[in-house]
């Protein structure tokens, strides 16, 4: 049937009208059904008819239909908005709804049966004026109506529809709000962090596991950014009780993730395992330790049963989450059943048993214990041999609602598990994933009450209410051909399953609540939101408001010296009163006066004007007038006006102004008083104007024997004037303390810092208006005392002499300026630990490289600065980036991100620079054993040096100059290593990755161009049988060598070989198909150290095998269980018998390496397996990013 779910109607009539309004039948007014008997079908003439009204959500609905079809050989069937024309402009209304048809139930028949003959069709629209009705065009064939077998047509010639209909908001509305909705909220997406998203929700729905973690201990000092049990109970309850979606913002700089870590998306099953792995840890020696191990811990056991002799081996595993098969299985029970499933070992299979030689056996797992949460994680990912890549398998895959791993008399259990303990599972969540190999989109259907269809959708930020079919039916999968037609792709299906044991469900589904949470949290979330709540107020009133800034002469005491150097005041760290723009001028002085004492007459402001020298300074008065007469948003159109006739509804712009406090004697100069204030029994009125011919100028004192630095307060001066006029004004603003009686001093004008410093030393006898000083109000005098050495002067002219005069670093104020404006805080960190930070050092961005240097040695207390190499900080990836050359770089500046070397704070925060912590400012160090100009001329290898069982004894690097060839190399290793090396072997030195091996190196092979950051570089002694093929330490002949290339030597002439040696595993090593198919079908995965070994022309298994043994140092027992393969042109052969001929495998070999190369492969367990499925699979399921899960924190 090619019905069009969701399409609107095509054609457009008018039928007779509807009669009285119904109500629908139910008592919940956002949802109803109706049910409609037309009745005399085959009577009808009328092109289409439309039932009586009902409403639902305060809407009229009605069912519309086409008998005959709307232009096609199907019943059409709508729902259409019966009031549209009398709804008011531009209105619209969501609704899920169901439309059916009845079949006419039959004697004898049941329900189900009736119900499976009728014919059922869903879909959700948003109505709306141009769309008033939406449901299908082709809803059932005209013919299957008229069919009596399928019953649709009654026997009273009627048919019976019915419409069942939801309204809710539409998920998709700007202003959809998940919480009203559907009582949960959802997670804010960081870029890709929807595979998290869609976990932490899960983990969440599990009220013991979130029980769990809210009694996770945490302390006050704790900050969420750097605590993963503070940052999951802070999220946990955002989600428990927040009105909208959740930031995970603090979760993922918990686990030591950067913006690069957030836009990367991961394999949600990997990811589970870290988290679970962390969060274990974590919850050590708590109350609430070996919770994880509770929830999601099972246990199987690997077992191999001899069918002829009594002989059994046993290996017992824990996992928490089971990986199943989705290709070839139909559904959750077919998986299960190849799980453990049994392999027959015979034949060239036989399994060698200890003590009883070759025996027949059979091979499988079986289950001990089932969790209380069941993690199934579906292979919707394969390695795809043919291709040579990963690719999803879309097939369809049935789950089912209540999963019974009972079933089949407890078939997948073992006899001696736990029979009383009823291993039936609901349903809990389907983690679904849409999209391809490369990439794609996650989201939860998760039903928190385990009963009924209480479905949600968990789409990042937006939840939705679901039906069960939406969750289970629709994402099964691709649905196989049916009836000849194409199969259409389907990408979006379950990847991650969830069940929750019956019988667990109380304790599972708990209550956890604030009662769980500790205080300090909740007292921290508390104040969260209240933020949260004030700047969403502030937000709505901005259109109302004038931010507004008032800077006084105390608040730039405070300032000066301890948060900033150069100009006045950091406007940022200002308090904003939000004065509503009504406001006049005299009602927000008489809140100043009330907040500060200054009587209103006494309160002069000053505007903040931004000059052209990019600073801000107090440079115009507001006149009395102004005062009397103008509202706040008057005075701010006109100091800041907009930048054009548009102005933003929320409106930035805000006013900054300085307080001046006159004294009583000018203020009673003021103009005559406007009202007697009750409250403040002073004159309520404008401060007097500013003098004529006066500007108001700022002092600050600089003490050059101590470096201190501080703001004195403001003078209003004559133009005219000069400091010498004023000198016993500005002698008063320092105080004795600060400048002695007669005690000389000068004074400097502070002009600018941006973009480059301009401080100027004033003459004492020019004029302020001179064009030589031109000062004006706003303009900052720096005084301080003058500096003399016991010499002479230092810096400065006369006055008295300072004792600690030559310890003066910067004797005048404008290089001590300069001093501050170059500071610089850097965090250095190990390169070898580059996520800890280990200390800060204060230095100067014009310091050069050696200075640098020196100062690094001396904080870590080493004694040649030279042994120290500096490695750049890169600012994408959060992680070191290029080593700096010794001198590489003039100066720090250089070594520094460009952002972090031109930062300047706006208002010439000194403190503030130094103490932000900005993630560019770092650099890396390493303490070298040699100078690095001398490590710089050398090439330097770090190599892995094999014993000759193949295990790794030793990881060392060596020293070379960068000229030198692979035998040099062998030799400085040779020192080394000393004693560990045999003085009779030669060396062998090889690149290996992923444990395979991909070259040997000759000895006269030059070694500049050998990558010891991507190969893994190794070095062995070469036993003396496979001494004949060459080593990397004798320099042959022209002759011998090329003997050795084209096989020409003594070994070669007798046909021996030397050959590869890899181990390896399968997937689903356990379990699988019979012998033959599984060992061709499964991905082989490589592990441990591969080797070389010399194999005889005639040479048989048997006798490589117990050399192998020898040689590797296994006990006879663990080795009769390896099975053993050939693999050539990226296929694995069948288990090899050990009377197959070797050498002969290898005749018609290829010299290739990748998924062609060919090797003699050692198939067992790997030694140091994972606990969960997504760990043994090795890769990423998805294929999206081969970076590992990490979690630092």
């Amino acid at each position: 049937m090619d019905d069009r779910d969701g399409e609107p109607m095509d054609v457009v009539m008018h039928g007779p009208d509807p009669p009285a309004l119904a109500d629908a039948e139910t008592s919940d007014p956002d949802a109803g059904t109706h049910r409609w008997v037309v009745r005399d079908w085959s009577r009808i003439a009328a092109t289409k008819l439309r039932s009586e009204p009902f409403k639902v959500g305060g809407f009229s609905w009605q069912i519309l239909l086409f008998p005959r079809g709307n232009n096609s050989e199907f019943v059409s069937v709508y729902l259409d908005a019966a009031d549209s024309a009398t709804l008011p402009h531009g209105w619209s209304q969501h609704a899920a709804f169901t439309l059916s048809i009845e079949a006419e139930p039959r004697s004898g028949e049941s329900a189900s049966a009736t119900a499976a003959r009728g014919v059922v069709k869903d879909t959700q629209h948003t109505f709306g004026a141009n769309e008033t009705d939406w449901g299908f065009t082709q809803f059932v064939p005209l013919s299957d109506l008229d069919d009596p077998d399928r019953g649709l047509l009654r026997s009273d010639d009627s048919v019976v529809i019915v419409a069942s209909v939801r309204a809710r908001r539409d998920p998709n509305d700007w202003n959809y709000d998940s919480r009203a909705e559907t009582g949960h909220v959802g997670l804010k997406n960081q870029g890709a962090t929807c595979y998290m998203n869609s976990l932490l929700q899960t983990l969440f729905h599990v009220p013991y596991f979130r029980k769990a973690v809210y009694h996770m201990p945490t302390t006050e000092s704790d900050e969420a950014s750097a605590s993963i049990p503070l940052a999951l109970q802070a999220l946990f309850h955002k989600l428990q009780v927040a009105p909208g979606a959740a930031s995970t913002k603090d979760l993922t700089r918990s686990f030591g993730w950067d913006a690069y870590d957030s836009f990367m998306q991961h394999d949600v099953q990997e990811l589970n395992r870290v988290l679970c792995e962390k969060l274990e840890e974590k919850m050590k020696g708590t109350s609430v330790e070996g919770t994880i191990a509770k929830l999601f811990e099972g246990h199987t056991v690997n077992y191999i049963n001899c069918v002829d002799v009594e002989y059994k081996s046993e290996r017992k595993e824990a996992y928490l989450d089971l990986q199943l098969d989705v290709k070839g299985c139909k559904d959750v029970y077919a998986s299960f059943d190849k799980y453990v499933e049994v392999e027959k070992m015979d034949g060239d299979n036989k399994y060698r048993a200890e003590g009883h030689g070759l025996q027949d056996a059979e091979k499988g797992v079986l289950f001990t214990a089932f969790p209380p949460v069941l993690q199934l994680q579906l292979k919707r990912f394969e390695y795809d041999f043919n291709r040579d890549a990963m690719v999803k398998i879309n097939d369809r895959y049935e789950f089912p609602e209540e999963l019974d791993l009972d079933a089949g008399d407890g078939k997948y259990l073992t006899p001696d598990a736990d029979r009383s303990v009823r291993n039936k599972y609901l349903l809990h969540s389907v983690l679904v994933h849409s999209g391809g190999v490369n990439g794609g989109h996650y989201y939860a259907f998760i039903r928190p009450s385990l009963r009924g269809d209480g479905w949600f959708k968990f789409d990042d930020e937006r939840v939705t209410k679901e039906r069960a079919e939406r969750a289970m039916d629709d994402n099964f999968g691709e649905d196989a051909e049916l009836s000849g037609k194409p199969r259409v792709p389907k990408f979006a299906n379950a990847y991650m399953l969830v069940y929750v044991r019956e019988s667990d469900m109380a304790q599972i589904v708990c209550d956890a609540n604030e009662d769980d949470i500790a205080e300090h949290v909740l007292a921290r979330l508390r104040k969260e939101k209240e933020e949260k709540e004030r700047r969403k107020k502030e937000k709505a009133e901005a259109p109302f408001i004038v931010p507004t800034r008032l800077a006084t002469a105390e608040t730039m005491k405070a300032q000066i010296g301890s948060e900033i150097f150069f100009d006045l005041c950091e406007h940022e760290s200002l308090p904003t009163r939000r004065v509503r723009k009504e406001t006049s001028f005299l009602e927000w002085k008489k809140s100043v006066a009330e907040e500060t004492g200054v009587p209103p007459n006494r309160q002069r402001f000053w505007n903040f004007v931004k000059r052209q020298n990019a600073t801000c300074r107090p440079g115009a008065p507001i006149d009395p007038e102004d005062e009397m007469s103008m509202t706040m948003s008057a005075l701010r159109d006109k100091f800041n006006p907009p930048p054009s006739k548009y102005v933003d509804p929320g409106d930035p712009r805000d006013l900054q102004l300085f307080l001046e406090v006159v004294s009583e004697e000018e203020a009673a100069n003021a103009p005559p008083a406007v009202a007697a204030d009750d409250e403040f029994p002073v004159l309520s009125g404008a401060a007097p104007r500013v003098p004529a011919h006066h500007e108001l100028l700022f002092f600050k004192f600089y003490d050059p024997t101590t470096e201190a630095f501080e703001f004195l307060g403001h003078l209003l001066c004559r133009k005219d004037s000069s400091v010498r006029l004023e000198e016993a004004r500005i002698r008063a603003l320092c105080g004795a303390r600060r400048l002695a009686r007669d005690a000389p001093f000068d004074v400097f004008e502070e002009i600018k810092f941006e973009p480059s410093l301009m401080v100027e030393k004033a003459d004492w006898d020019v004029h302020f208006d001179h064009d030589r000083m031109s000062l004006g109000s706003g303009d900052i005098l720096c005084v301080q005392p003058r500096v003399v050495s016991e010499e002479g002067v230092v810096g400065t002219v006369g006055g008295s002499l300072s004792e600690n005069a030559p310890g003066v670093r910067f004797p005048e104020v404008d290089q001590f300026f300069a001093h501050v404006r170059d500071a610089q805080r850097v965090s250095f960190r190990e390169a070898s630990s580059p996520r800890d930070e280990k200390f800060n050092l204060d230095l100067s961005k014009s310091m050069s490289y050696d200075e640098v240097c020196l100062s690094l040695a001396s904080a870590l207390g080493v004694a040649d600065p030279t042994t120290l190499r500096l490695t750049q900080h890169n600012t994408y990836t959060n992680a070191p980036k290029t080593p700096v050359a010794f001198r590489g770089v003039d100066a720090l500046v250089d070594m520094l991100p460009p952002r972090s070397a031109n930062k300047t704070p706006s208002s010439g925060g000194f403190e503030n620079a130094l103490s932000a912590r900005a993630k560019h400012d770092i650099l890396y160090y390493e303490v070298l054993d040699m100078p690095l100009p001398q490590l710089e001329r050398l090439k330097s290898l770090r190599v892995h040096f094999h014993a000759k069982d193949t295990r790794r004894l030793d990881v060392v690097n060596v020293r070379v100059p960068k000229e030198s060839r692979v035998a040099d190399a062998m030799a400085e290793l040779r020192r080394v290593l000393g004693e560990k090396v045999s003085t009779t072997r030669a060396l062998r030195f090889m690149e290996t990755y992923q444990s395979k091996i991909f070259k040997v190196f000759a000895p006269d092979d030059t070694i500049d161009n050998i990558n010891d950051a991507y190969w893994v570089l190794r070095a062995e002694e070469v036993p003396e049988d496979e001494a004949p093929f060459g080593d990397s330490e004798t320099i042959r002949s022209a002759s011998d060598a090329d003997d050795v290339a084209r096989g020409d030597s003594d070994a070669t002439e007798t046909g021996d070989v030397l050959i590869h040696v890899y181990h390896f595993y399968r997937d689903g090593d356990d379990k699988g198909d019979d012998a033959a198919q599984h060992t061709k079908s499964q991905h082989v995965h490589l592990f441990g150290d591969p080797f070389f070994m010399r194999v005889a022309r005639d040479e048989t298994l048997g006798s490589v095998k117990a050399r192998a043994r020898l040689k590797l140092g296994v006990a006879e027992k663990e080795f009769a269980k390896w099975r053993w393969a050939f693999h050539s042109l990226g296929k694995t052969s069948d288990a090899l018998a050990d009377s197959e001929c070797v050498a002969a495998l290898f005749a018609a070999r290829k010299d290739a390496y990748g998924a062609y190369e060919s090797y003699l492969g050692a198939e067992h367990e790997d030694p140091s397996p994972r606990k969960t499925a997504a760990a043994k699979r090795g890769t990423n399921a998805g294929g999206f990013d081969q970076r590992a899960v990490k979690i630092y924190g």
